[in-house]
């Protein structure tokens, strides 16, 4: 347990800003994260559904992640990540019918759609730390999964499911997945991990490779389909970068 807590502490020790990091990237970042939720809010009042807004924001702020691990490394993440919580809270505060709000906040999840808000996020979260705490770089494996596999899914099967099922979730907010959706996700999984390959120097395709991508692509599909309502950005984080760390470096 003491070993536990001191490696947290350590990373997030390792990975303080700057001064000057911290007086650049932040407002950078900060700016960043409200005109993502900014846009996928204008979206929504031009009459795009939430199941599309709230994954435009999930692309972008996944994208700019996976994008700053690679370029700058883990502490521009952390202070990415610092500033994106800032913007998330600030829409939660301002609430139902604030177009920030309105970007993440589905109406099938009424009565708990603050709730729906916020679990995602702090398991987002959870995901990253543990990815990037365990698996150091490879954990671009997972941003990318999460943000290109699992914001793929709910879109798709808004427009295409025929097959649902579903998932577990609070008693008062019945959630179901659908099999065109986790199809989809398996596929943009797979193309997640290739890239993952090319951005990360840490991870290779070569000797079966391509193999190994494609069961991790699997596991992550399979993740994504069985986690509770609101935790898949948690799994989807976290399993394909300790396959990928296992398999394929």
């Amino acid at each position: 347990m003491n070993e536990a807590v001191a490696r947290v502490a350590g990373f997030f020790i390792d990975n303080l800003p700057t001064w000057k990091e911290l007086a650049i990237g932040g407002p950078l970042g900060l700016a960043w994260s409200f005109t993502a939720l900014w846009m996928a809010g204008w979206l929504k009042r031009k009459g795009t559904k939430t199941g599309y807004t709230r994954k435009i924001f999930h692309f972008l702020i996944f994208g700019t992640v996976a994008g700053l691990q690679g370029r700058l490394g883990t502490p521009a993440v952390c202070l990415f990540g610092g500033m994106c919580t800032l913007a998330v809270f600030f829409a939660v505060w301002r609430g139902p019918g604030s177009m920030l709000y309105e970007a993440m906040a589905r109406e099938k999840d009424e009565p708990h759609r603050t709730f729906f808000i916020l679990v995602p996020y702090v398991t987002t979260l959870l995901g990253g730390l543990i990815s990037n705490i365990l698996f150091g770089s490879v954990a671009v494996a997972g941003y990318l999964v999460a943000g290109l596999g699992d914001a793929i899914g709910e879109p798709i099967g808004t427009m295409f499911g025929k097959h649902p099922y579903r998932v577990k979730s609070l008693p008062s907010v019945p959630a179901g997945r659908t099999l065109e959706g986790s199809a989809a996700v398996l596929v943009m999984s797979a193309a997640a991990l290739a890239l993952a390959a090319v951005v990360s120097p840490e991870i290779t395709l070569a000797h079966g490779g391509m193999s190994r991508l494609l069961a991790i692509a699997a596991a992550s599909a399979l993740a994504e389909a069985i986690s509770p309502h609101g935790w898949d950005n948690a799994t989807m984080q976290v399993i394909p970068s300790a396959l990928a760390w296992w398999w394929l470096t």
